[in-house]
């Protein structure tokens, strides 16, 4: 069992092995009172008026305490996170960490932005770690770029891959406690409609929008392809080296 766990783990491609094994450990910490969840949390007027800018990425680690619901999570991480990087991303690992950029950068923006609207930033105040919803919009992505893949809940239902984050949101509304009153609330579901937002809106500017007008908004910077090894393994052939055909009497021999 062991080994299966470790192959499993040494199979993972680069940035999802380091992202789940960063959230392993900052959450295990956090539990044995190793780590302090209030150094982690993201508060703007922290990160602007004391520097510590450091929230801006632990904010993202920390899927809060050690439960049924943090293995939940920790699979769709692991399961999603992998599924986009060798398919979708496969061979762009520099792409694929321009787009978790991306996400995390809307997903703040947007707590941001909400806790300046009023009625609404007592609501965005009390988001203060985005884990799940990075977790999420890796889901939304996946599930748009393979929207019919047929895919079980539970063994109850089949559906497409299309409507994975729907399923996904109608089954924590049905488990939450006090569901509908956190829905009417604006409370505990607006990390899962975050994560929506930033994956549609990567969605739609890295495939629809280019399909519609031939530009690429969202083109990874020289700066980030400098930091990953993504080159085609070429081939080469030595020089001054003919490939004759192969003599007939080679093609009947046995």
């Amino acid at each position: 069992m062991a080994q299966a766990v470790e192959e499993w783990y040494k199979q993972m491609p680069i940035i999802t092995r380091s992202y789940v094994t960063a959230a392993i450990v900052t959450t295990i910490g956090c539990s044995l009172e190793i780590i302090s969840p209030y150094h982690l949390y993201l508060n703007p007027r922290l990160v602007v008026k004391q520097y510590q800018f450091w929230r801006l990425i632990t904010n993202f680690l920390y899927f809060r305490k050690m439960d049924l619901d943090f293995l939940f999570h920790m699979f769709f991480l692991a399961r999603y996170c992998k599924l986009l990087e060798e398919n979708s991303f496969r061979g762009r690992t520099a792409d694929f960490f321009y787009m978790l950029l991306f996400g995390a950068t809307v997903l703040t923006g947007i707590v941001v932005g909400g806790g300046m609207i009023p009625y609404l930033s007592e609501s965005f105040a009390k988001i203060i770690f985005l884990s799940n919803s990075l977790t999420f919009m890796m889901v939304y992505v996946w599930s748009k770029q393979n929207p019919f893949i047929h895919m079980s809940f539970l063994g109850l239902f089949t559906f497409t891959a299309a409507y994975l984050p729907w399923v996904l949101l109608g089954f924590s509304v049905l488990v939450g406690a006090s569901a509908w009153v956190d829905l009417l609330n604006f409370h505990i579901h607006m990390e899962t409609f975050q994560g929506m937002i930033a994956g549609h809106a990567y969605y739609f500017l890295e495939d629809v929008y280019p399909r519609m007008t031939g530009r690429r908004p969202l083109k990874t910077p020289s700066f980030i392809k400098a930091l990953f090894a993504d080159e085609a393994v070429v081939v080469a052939r030595p020089a001054n080296v003919r490939f004759a055909p192969p003599q007939p009497e080679d093609l009947h021999r046995d």
